[in-house]
């Protein structure tokens, strides 16, 4: 019987051969929480009363949501986890080390065919290096830390196709847009998504990650990018583990397969409050912003600052327009420090703030006010998510909020 990616590797973690449908219990390969997820964690361990964590050397908690502490709540959570760490003998990742799915690729933690979960809804990031990874709940996590293993049910796989090349001014963001509009938020719940052609073939790593950290914006449970030299060339950069890469049968069977033409695609944004509303970008050129947003784990690696800075140097900001910059990881400030990036960017008038999930989850570096308008290159814009009901979010690439931030309202970047 012939399998998909996802089969592939569950049935590898659990021991027998698996198909859609079927209920296993899977060897996990990695595990983390963030500090929004941690406190929960740390809760059903101690419920528990479990001592001896099996996967105490495969998981990882991140301070990222809200770092540096914005209160004194979160202040308390973070001691949770640092205390929890120490008393362990756990690995944590404090302030200023990035957001976690920028931080767990980094530090060699994520290789082609592990199984990974987190506490975190958008871990399906790490399928752009071949691994099979989701996000789960808190006490899942905890026992996933706890035993090693958790249940996973097989998922039927839709296979995506994105054939032609990307014109100039469209980038990897615009791409994953054009697909979560035409499949809607809930095209691929619980499908395990894989992605192919050339176009995807063309992307940097980089853009890799944006694609498949966008794959739950659809309901998919995992975001597969089939690992190849890009890859391997990559995560030589960050480790020595040996690399072993799982491959989809040629015959294997597919829920559906969507084909794309890249060519075809200009660059889209994503409307308020969701992440499938999405329109081309001559719907809303001229709409006036307030505040601009570049960062995250979807779009805040070198390459996307780099394209920011491509477009500000020797520009300004709007006056009336904030921009905020939020580098995913220390390792990419630095490179983004030592090329020059941070100097065109802040000489621009942007405000650089620690590196980390910043503005995106609402608790502090730029709550937009009732009414104002947001144009970030984050993954959702749900009612409230920078932390205001009132406001409205806009979702774009990094070059479409760059030349908005300068010229103060929507602004197509081909132009």
């Amino acid at each position: 019987m012939a399998q998909t990616i996802a089969e592939k590797i569950l049935s590898a973690h659990s021991g027998k051969r698996l198909k859609p449908g079927d209920y296993a219990l899977c060897k996990i390969d990695f595990c983390l929480g963030q500090d929004g997820t941690s406190g929960l964690i740390i809760d059903a361990i101690n419920k528990m009363k479990v001592e001896n964590l099996s996967a105490k050397s495969k998981f990882c908690m991140i301070i990222d949501h809200s770092a540096p502490s914005p209160n004194m709540g979160v202040s308390a959570i973070h001691k949770k986890m640092r205390d929890f760490a120490k008393d362990k003998g756990l690995k944590l990742y404090d302030i200023g080390c990035g957001v976690c799915h920028q931080v767990v690729v980094e530090s060699g933690n994520v290789m082609p065919g592990y199984l990974v979960v987190g506490a975190d809804s958008h871990t399906c990031t790490y399928g752009a290096l071949g691994a099979l990874a989701t996000g789960f709940g808190s006490t899942d996590l905890a026992i996933s830390l706890a035993s090693g293993k958790n249940w996973f049910k097989v998922p039927e796989t839709l296979k995506i196709v994105v054939k032609g090349k990307l014109k100039k001014g469209v980038y990897s963001k615009d791409l994953i847009l054009h697909i979560i509009g035409d499949l809607t938020a809930d095209g691929a719940t619980y499908d395990s998504v894989e992605f192919y052609g050339p176009a995807i073939d063309a992307l940097s790593m980089d853009a890799r990650f944006t694609i498949t950290n966008m794959a739950v914006e659809m309901g998919a449970k995992f975001g597969i990018i089939p690992p190849d030299k890009k890859t391997s060339l990559w995560l030589k950069q960050w480790t020595t583990k040996r690399q072993k890469a799982v491959y989809a049968d040629k015959d294997a069977r597919y829920k559906n397969i969507k084909y794309y033409d890249a060519g075809k695609i200009s660059p889209k944004i994503a409307q308020p409050h969701s992440v499938d509303n999405v329109v081309d970008i001559n719907k809303l050129t001229g709409k006036p912003i307030d505040e601009a947003f570049i960062g995250t784990c979807t779009n805040g690696r070198i390459e996307d600052l780099r394209i920011a800075a491509s477009i500000l140097r020797g520009k300004k900001v709007s006056p009336g327009v904030r921009l905020i910059v939020a580098p995913a990881s220390r390792d990419v400030f630095l490179d983004a420090m030592k090329s020059g990036i941070i100097k065109a960017i802040v000489e621009a008038g942007a405000n650089v703030v620690t590196p980390g999930c910043g503005p995106c989850v609402g608790t502090h570096n730029g709550v937009p006010s009732d009414g104002e308008i947001v144009l970030s290159t984050a993954n959702r814009n749900f009612k409230g998510r920078m932390g205001n009901p009132n406001a409205f979010i806009y979702l774009a690439s990094p070059a479409t909020v760059a030349i908005s931030a300068v010229k103060g309202k929507i602004t197509d970047p081909r132009r």
